[in-house]
């Protein structure tokens, strides 16, 4: 067994909590599923935001999943101009069996064009 790291993003239409607390929950539950991860699985998370979401931490979205047990953080993304806005990041590490090319990192909505080589055909998956 070994330790892993997945990415995930999700780009959100506006800075609500709900909208957040769900496109975050929606991304993070994804992200596990492709991995046949569970949260017992995972080691730490952290989480980013752009600076331009301050309605809610994204990892209240983990917790209200029963991540109780496990290290989650919270950080701002840099700020650079021309970046995409209204994005949340997720890095987690967790133990797994899969290899370093077996992870599947997830890029929902407009954060597809983060990562257009993890993408099927350029759209999210």
């Amino acid at each position: 067994m070994s330790v892993r790291a997945l990415r995930g993003a999700i780009q959100l239409e506006v800075d609500e909590r709900v909208h957040l607390l769900d496109g975050v929950r929606t991304l993070f539950q994804e992200m596990l599923a492709a991995n046949g991860l569970d949260h017992d699985d995972l080691v730490s998370v952290l989480f980013t935001a752009t600076p331009d979401l301050v309605s809610e931490f994204p990892a209240v979205a983990a917790r209200e999943l029963g991540v109780n047990d496990v290290p989650l953080m919270c950080a701002q993304e840099l700020d650079i101009a021309g970046s995409l806005p209204r994005v949340v990041r997720i890095l987690a590490y967790a133990e797994t069996e899969l290899s370093k090319p077996e992870i599947k990192h997830i890029y929902l909505g407009g954060a597809a064009a983060l990562r257009r080589d993890l993408s099927v055909a350029g759209e999210p998956r």
